[in-house]
């Protein structure tokens, strides 16, 4: 796989919903208690607070398919075990609202490779999606890609209390729209079996590999497949935003509404400039 890190596909207007959603991610992550934790000793209780918390902002299958609150949940009290630590659970001291819980997963990271893993896909590929949509629509658009990603997930593990959390569902339906809107883009990535040597490689590569490595690992192929991460949901994302691009979302260019951009990438090219 490649990590792409620059594309070069200019835009019209300053992409501000999609700064707004790396900002919202990012301070989320950092007001969080994994960070808290990782300033001391990560002990039992903060342990357990973790995954208190997780389950309290999360998305879980089961809360979903049911639209009703799991009858207990984690506290933030544990005790060493051998092998590892056991938390505390009790009966939720809150009201959870299974739908919204998808929402307020988007903006929750596990750690500090899960986020900046995201925030850098968002950075390089949602400003020309916010460009083509709209503000709003865009807005609209990246939630729905959510919501579609974890309610696929959901319903393939019917009965999970896993906890998923991450913008990944999204962030993938952004992808699938980039690569109906702008298969030929170049992508500056980094090849990591090229000791991370930049390359400029087409959207469609880039993207379409990032596609079938998800599937495969979706499927339960290779290594990857047995790490903690819901494959299925950002197949699920991706499919959604492709569909949506092919059926016309964001086929208009937008007007040239940013004062003083140096030039128009949508106007027919001058022959005779080089």
């Amino acid at each position: 796989m490649v990590i792409p890190v620059h594309d070069e596909n200019p835009v019209h207007r300053r992409p501000v919903v999609t700064w707004l959603f790396l900002l919202v991610n990012v301070v989320v992550f950092l007001t969080g208690p994994v960070v808290a934790g990782a300033l001391g000793a990560a002990g039992p209780d903060q342990l357990c607070g973790q995954d208190a918390y997780y389950r309290h902002w999360g998305a879980i299958p089961e809360e979903l398919l049911s639209s009703e609150q799991l009858p207990v949940t984690t506290t933030g009290e544990g005790r060493e075990v051998p092998g590892g630590v056991a938390c505390a659970s009790e009966r939720p001291d809150y009201t959870k609202v299974p739908e919204v819980s998808v929402l307020t997963a988007m903006f929750l990271h596990g750690g500090w490779l899960h986020l900046l893993g995201n925030m850098l896909f968002l950075w390089v590929f949602g400003n020309n999606i916010e460009d083509r949509l709209g503000r709003l629509r865009f807005a609209a658009f990246y939630i729905g890609c959510g919501y579609v990603a974890t309610y696929a997930y959901a319903v393939l593990n019917v009965g999970s209390q896993e906890t998923l959390v991450g913008a990944s569902g999204a962030i993938a339906g952004v992808l699938g729209a980039y690569l109906v809107r702008f298969p030929r883009a170049k992508v500056t990535s980094l090849v990591p079996f090229l000791l991370f040597l930049p390359v400029r490689l087409p959207a469609w590569l880039v993207l379409g590999m990032w596609f079938v490595i998800q599937w495969l690992y979706a499927q339960g192929t290779g290594v990857a497949a047995q790490a903690d991460v819901a494959y299925v949901a950002h197949v699920a994302g991706f499919a959604a935003g492709f569909a949506l691009a092919l059926l016309g979302l964001g086929r208009r260019p937008p007007p040239p509404t940013w004062p003083g951009y140096p030039y128009d990438p949508y106007a027919p090219r001058d022959p005779y400039r080089r």
